[in-house]
């Protein structure tokens, strides 16, 4: 209980840092001023027997600190500001957050070492066989249709007027006369098909006054 300390009378006061080495977090007391070490605890685990909260207030902490050469002693350490103590459980457990996490990476990397492996090569001999019976289909691009023959150009042929019987050779009832843009003569290639010619004036009778004569 930290009631029971003497809190008036502090029998140190400095700055508490932690630090970190491998998978031990080290708190740390320095001088304020100086920076000098005044003692440290090392923290192989948290929650753990090297750093425990006191039963009577959430400022207060017993830790164990070690001089190196095998001594320990457990003393009481507390913080004035509340936000500080809090900061100091925050970055324990952030340290021992991620020391599980790189020992649970580290496990899982050793199973898949240790695990079988599968041996995907081919044996001497071994051949596999593909089936590519919807190679034709794919090639059409659309199923079983087939591809609209195109026509001189390069132009696909429109079908048939309605009413017209493709195949028959017979032709539509002529147009007629098509109306003729400014500056644009009308000549057979400008119409479907050609247009009947009538014979000159002069000659409708040649050849009848020739056999008769």
């Amino acid at each position: 209980r930290a009631a029971e300390w003497q809190l008036d009378q502090p029998a140190w006061s400095g700055r508490l840092r932690i630090t970190a080495k491998g998978s031990t977090a080290f708190i740390k007391l320095e001088d304020k001023t100086s920076g000098e070490l005044f003692a440290q605890a090392p923290v192989e685990q948290f929650p753990g027997i090297a750093v425990e909260g006191v039963t009577d207030s959430s400022r207060y902490f017993v830790i164990r600190i070690e001089d190196g050469n095998g001594r320990r002693a457990f003393i009481g350490v507390g913080f004035v500001d509340r936000g500080d103590a809090f900061d100091f459980n925050v970055a324990l457990q952030d340290h021992f957050k991620w020391v599980r996490q790189q020992s649970e990476l580290a496990r899982q990397a050793q199973d898949l070492e240790q695990g079988p492996k599968l041996d995907l090569g081919f044996k001497e001999g071994q051949t596999i066989k593909l089936s590519i019976a919807n190679m034709k289909k794919k090639e059409g691009g659309t199923g079983g249709t087939r591809p609209r023959p195109a026509g001189p150009g390069g132009l696909s042929l429109l079908p048939p007027p309605p009413g017209g019987k493709s195949g028959s050779g017979e032709r539509p009832a002529p147009l007629s006369t098509p109306a003729q843009l400014p500056g644009t003569p009308i000549t057979d290639s400008l119409l479907s098909w050609p247009q009947p010619t009538a014979a000159p004036a002069a000659d409708v009778w040649g050849d009848f006054a020739k056999a008769s004569g």
